[in-house]
């Protein structure tokens, strides 16, 4: 009999937690990120580190591959999306989900859809720094103001985000808003690291060039989105679990989508027809890098999406604080990037690279590509 109550105590709390992440999501996307927690919210306990990223997309849509230089047979990577129909938010903790995402079993439906007042959106980058700024925050929170380390994985470098000792705030409520955005600020460079690497080498899969997604005009936009999504989630209370996390997430992606004005497909494929030979060139296949021709490679976490000719709507600006309530976000912690053997196209750091050093490796990025297509 007690198991029974306890099964049954267990599927009430379940429906519980489900129907409170489905309460309409607060989003506080405007530029001046003051937005603070009412209070300390239960909070999931730290989670594993994210595996991978989710499939991404090059820009443009009906691509064709090739392998080796040789034309992959029968393949064609659409790549649009709407945002009513992008399936349920899956925390990425495991390599099967990027294995679902490519073969179509996931639940989550990721791509590219075209916004008046984003630009183009890449929801798999979206996504993937939501889920990172969830990650540091669970890891975060627990320990705030003790100095400790997480080390995740290479990409070029090896990543480390380094967390220093220091006085955090003594009311449970500043301490909680404080982990959240510490988190998001953090995330983020994890996100600008990734384009950087992308473009001097790095490949998820041996002998596949990343480099056509290097600093695709969406991405960076795209994945500053994700991190303000995730900031709303915590500070409203909705990283409970990680099933009101996802629900909620879910819900969330949609409510901003729809905010800045998300376009249905045929609009989507529309902009990008018109941008064809300008951004993109349909001729060209993945992953040959000037299938992108249109790169952004501005770094810092104050954007406004890249400006998409025509388009007459008043554009988002996103943004992230670099200071709360005195303290300045990069002295409590900072992304190392340390020297590894893969990072031969790379100028040697002195010691390692931070955040400060992004700017000029995007800037020799640019000059590089400049020279190229000349």
């Amino acid at each position: 009999m007690k198991a029974f109550i306890h099964i049954l105590l267990l599927l009430a709390l379940c429906v519980v937690s489900r129907s409170y992440a489905m309460l309409p999501v607060p989003l506080d996307l405007a530029t001046q990120a003051t937005v603070r927690a009412t209070r300390a919210w239960p909070a999931m306990p730290p989670q594993p580190l994210p595996k991978g990223l989710r499939p991404c997309c090059a820009f443009g849509y009906n691509l064709h591959a090739a392998l080796w230089g040789i034309s992959v047979p029968l393949y064609q990577l659409d790549n649009v999306v709407e945002a009513e129909r992008l399936g349920q938010h899956q925390y990425n903790d495991n390599m099967l989900a990027g294995l679902e995402n490519l073969t179509g079993l996931s639940r989550e439906n990721n791509g590219i859809l075209y916004t008046t007042r984003g630009g183009f959106i890449d929801t798999a980058h979206v996504r993937d720094t939501a889920d990172m700024t969830v990650y540091l925050f669970s890891q975060l929170l627990p320990k705030l103001g003790q100095p400790f380390t997480l080390d995740l994985d290479s990409e070029l470098a090896q990543r480390r985000v380094v967390f220093n000792a220091f006085t955090p705030p003594s009311d449970p409520a500043e301490r909680y808003t404080l982990a959240a955005w510490l988190a998001a600020h953090l995330a983020f460079q994890v996100a600008e690291w990734h384009e950087i690497a992308q473009w001097y080498g790095f490949e998820s899969v041996p002998g596949f060039s990343e480099g056509v997604s290097a600093f695709s005009p969406e991405d960076l936009y795209s994945n500053l989105l994700g991190a303000r999504l995730a900031v709303s989630l915590i500070l409203g209370g909705q990283t409970v679990s990680q099933d009101v996390y996802n629900v909620a997430m879910s819900q969330a992606l949609n409510q901003a989508l729809k905010q800045f004005g998300a376009q249905p497909p045929q609009s989507t494929r529309f902009h990008f027809d018109m941008l064809d030979g300008h951004w993109w060139n349909s001729q060209k296949r993945v992953p040959e890098k000037y299938l992108v021709l249109k790169r952004n490679y501005q770094m810092g976490d104050n954007r406004l999406p890249t400006p998409v000719p025509g388009e007459r709507a008043t554009p988002q600006r996103l943004m992230l604080p670099h200071c709360w309530q005195g303290l300045a976000l990069n002295a409590l912690g900072e992304l190392q990037l340390w020297p590894t053997t893969d990072m031969a196209r790379l100028p040697p750091p002195e010691r390692y690279y931070t955040q400060a050093d992004f700017p000029a490796l995007a800037a020799s990025a640019q000059q590089a590509d400049s020279r190229q297509r000349r």
